[in-house]
């Protein structure tokens, strides 16, 4: 077994596959690493495998074929109780005839831990999560919100190497949402924990993590910072999925270095730059992002490729405008642009021209 490339690793998936059947692989060959301290999120539609990941994990899964290592140790065959992971669900699973303060007591007892020293951790426990003054409520005495701390709190109380978290914050508001996900990023980093985070909603992910692992069909499509993810997707799956994309179809006409030359299916050229296509007459699909097309000429390369584009809808949300054309024989080609003083408001009907730096339009799988 290759443990060399692993040593420095907190977290191995090595060669792990999991069937619930003995037929169907629901996890395909996974391999995964994590340094100690980061915080890693799993990200995909549903089935893609990223929950039974991380129940294999936690220990409630075992995995059918392969080895996950914690800090360098087998881990297949120790009870999920013994691992001494925290763990926060989306379903809060707090003890309802508990008050918070036992709740939080409950993971320092089963470890044997004394009363003063419990007592002092269940204060900072709740400190930290803004909850002191609710030590003695129910959890039904408390809103969503603030029993979703409570279990972030019991999570963190035995100060856990790892903590693994499942769609966490998927019963919360937006706003709520918006200042836990701040407030649990801020407090593994403060803390140094390693954590696990499981989404399938893309934001949540990009603003979150160190790294983000796309899943797809029980592999990983794509493991990458988020400005990498979201700027230089692998993929046609990665670029669909995270963040907003116009895709066009079409045919490689040539490929020179980084460069190569798209004829699209309604029969216009375009510039992009070869990712994952390989020879002159490949199907592309071809990605580039609502921000970086440009309308303005004066911000593209002498002689770019440009292409027509008849302005359908104009939507102002505030601090952007996007704008949906009519480009290549597709109508929901979008635009965004940043609500400045000098921006232009396109309408209805206007004809203009469109194009980007062919290093923002990705040639990608068909």
């Amino acid at each position: 077994m290759a443990d060399h490339q692993t040593s420095d690793a907190f977290v191995a998936f090595e060669r792990v596959q999991k069937s619930y059947d003995g037929e169907t692989l629901v996890v395909k060959d996974l391999n995964l690493t994590m340094p100690k301290g980061e915080f890693l999120t799993m990200l995909g539609p549903s089935g893609s495998g990223k929950t039974t990941c991380l129940m294999m994990l936690a220990g409630f899964e075992t995995a059918t074929h392969g080895e996950i290592l914690l800090d360098g140790k087998p881990i297949n065959n120790i009870p999920p109780h013994k691992r001494g992971i925290g763990m926060v669900f989306q379903n809060y699973a707090l003890f309802p005839h508990m008050t918070v303060g036992e709740n939080l007591s409950f993971p320092l007892e089963v470890r044997g831990m004394g009363k003063s020293e419990r007592e002092e951790k269940i204060m900072r426990g709740l400190e930290r999560v803004q909850m002191g003054a609710f030590a003695n409520r129910r959890p039904s005495q408390l809103s969503g919100g603030q029993q979703q701390r409570i279990a972030l709190a019991r999570a963190l109380v035995f100060e856990p190497e790892l903590v693994l978290m499942d769609e966490p914050l998927g019963a919360l508001d937006k706003q709520l949402r918006e200042t836990l996900q701040f407030e649990i990023t801020h407090l593994a980093h403060e803390l140094g924990i390693t954590t696990v985070y499981v989404t399938h909603d893309q934001t949540e992910a990009l603003t979150m993590s160190d790294r983000v692992a796309v899943f797809d069909d029980g592999r990983i499509q794509q493991l990458a910072p988020p400005d990498k993810l979201y700027e230089e997707p692998m993929n046609s799956f990665v670029a669909q999925f995270i963040g907003e994309n116009n895709a066009l179809e079409g045919v490689v006409k040539e490929i020179k270095g980084d460069l190569c030359v798209v004829q699209l299916d309604s029969g216009e050229v375009i510039d992009a730059k070869p990712v994952n296509v390989n020879k002159v007459g490949d199907r592309t699909r071809v990605s580039i992002r609502p921000e970086r097309v440009e309308f303005n000429k004066s911000r593209l390369q002498e002689g770019a490729h440009t292409l027509k584009a008849e302005v359908l809808e104009f939507i102002y949300m505030g601090d952007i405008f996007r704008t949906r054309l009519r480009v290549a024989g597709i109508d929901d080609f979008i635009v965004k642009t940043r609500n400045a003083p000098d921006q232009e408001r396109l309408r209805p009907g206007q004809q203009i021209d469109i194009g980007w730096l062919p290093q923002d339009c990705r040639a990608l799988d068909a």
